[in-house]
C-alpha cells in the first residue's frame, strides 16, 4: 500500500458528477510511476460552492486542482490569476498554486493538440469542421486559432450560440476566419475533406446510438474524425464516419494529454513519452477493452 504523511501533497479535481472520473487513476500512477510524493482525490462540489471549494483548497494547502463540468466557466471569479490562453477560451481547467490563491490554465487545448498529432492529424492550413459551441469548442477553436487553420466551420443545433463562439474567436485573432452555421447547413460545404472534431456530449454512454449529424452525405466530406468523447471508445459519429472510410479517433488521448500538461505544472516535471504511453495502455486495459 502507498504510504501518505504529512510531507504528502495533495491535488484534485472539482467537478459535478464525479463518480466516472478517470483522473484519479491518471495522476496517480503518474506520481507512483516518478516517484513524486503526492496524492490526487476527486472533489464533488454542489452547485454554488465552487467558490469556497476553491477557498477550502487553498486553506488546506492544496497544490492544485483539475476543475471540469460544470465549473470551468464560474470557477474564474475565484482566481487571482489567469493564464492569456485560459482567458480568451474563457475557461480554466487547472489551478496551479500561487502566493495567496491560485493561478488559472487550460490545458484542453494543448492536450487536443498532442492527441490530434500522436493520431496523425495535422490541422495547421486546414479546413475543419467544429461540432458543437459549447466550452469545449472554445478551446478547439483556440487551437485552430493557434495553429492558424485556414477556415473553421462551426456547426450546432442552435444558430445563436455558434455565432457567439464565431465572433470572440474571431476577435482574438483578428481575422474572419470561423463561421458559424446550423448544423443542417453542413450541405452548403463545398465538396473537400474536412477534418472534422465533435466536441458536444452526443454520443456519450448511455446514450450511445446517437450522433450530431446522421446523414451519410456530411461523412463522405471529411477526411477524417475526431470525436472528444471516449466512453464508447467508438462513438455513433465515429462509426458514421468508418461507413464512409474516413479516418477515425476518440477523446481518450486528449484526456490524458491535458492530464499530464497539468501534471507538470503542479510538479514542474516532465513526463517522458514513453511514460505517457504507459499510462494509455494501463487506461485501455482498466477501463476500455472491459
Amino acid at each position: 500500500m502507498r504510504e501518505v504523511d504529512g510531507r504528502s501533497r495533495v491535488c484534485g479535481l472539482l467537478a459535478n458528477p464525479i463518480e466516472h472520473t478517470l483522473s484519479p487513476f491518471i495522476h496517480n500512477h503518474l506520481t507512483e510511476k516518478l516517484g513524486i510524493d503526492m496524492v490526487y482525490v476527486p472533489f464533488k462540489v454542489g452547485q454554488e460552492g465552487i467558490k469556497m471549494a476553491v477557498q477550502g483548497a487553498y486553506a488546506l494547502n492544496i497544490l492544485g486542482l483539475n476543475v471540469s463540468v460544470p465549473y470551468k466557466e464560474k470557477v474564474m471569479d475565484s482566481l487571482l490569476e489567469i493564464d492569456e490562453n485560459a482567458k480568451k477560451i474563457g475557461a480554466v481547467n487547472t489551478l496551479v498554486r500561487i502566493e495567496e490563491g491560485y493561478k488559472g490554465y487550460n490545458t484542453d487545448y494543448l492536450g487536443l493538440k498532442k492527441a490530434l498529432e500522436s493520431d496523425g492529424f495535422f490541422i495547421k492550413g486546414k479546413e475543419v469542421i467544429v461540432l458543437g459551441a459549447g466550452g469545449a469548442a472554445k478551446a478547439v477553436l483556440h487551437l485552430c486559432g493557434l495553429e492558424e487553420v485556414k477556415r473553421v466551420y462551426v456547426l450546432n443545433r442552435t444558430e445563436e450560440r455558434a455565432k457567439k463562439v464565431a465572433q470572440e474567436t474571431n476577435k482574438n485573432f483578428q481575422r474572419e476566419f470561423v463561421i458559424p452555421m446550423k448544423c443542417e447547413e453542413y450541405k452548403k460545404l463545398p465538396q473537400k475533406e474536412y477534418l472534422a472534431i465533435q466536441t458536444t456530449s452526443v454520443g456519450m454512454y448511455p446514450n450511445i446510438e446517437q450522433a450530431i449529424i446522421e446523414e451519410e452525405d456530411f461523412y463522405q466530406k471529411l477526411s477524417g474524425a475526431y470525436d472528444i468523447v471516449f466512453n464508447p471508445t467508438e462513438t455513433k459519429f465515429m462509426k458514421n464516419a468508418k461507413k464512409a472510410n474516413v479516418k477515425t479517433a476518440n477523446g481518450l488521448k486528449m484526456l490524458l494529454y491535458q492530464a499530464i500538461i497539468a501534471f507538470e505544472l503542479w510538479t514542474e516535471q516532465k513526463v517522458k513519452e514513453e511514460i505517457a504511453e504507459w499510462v494509455y495502455n494501463l487506461l485501455e486495459e482498466e477501463f476500455i477493452k472491459k
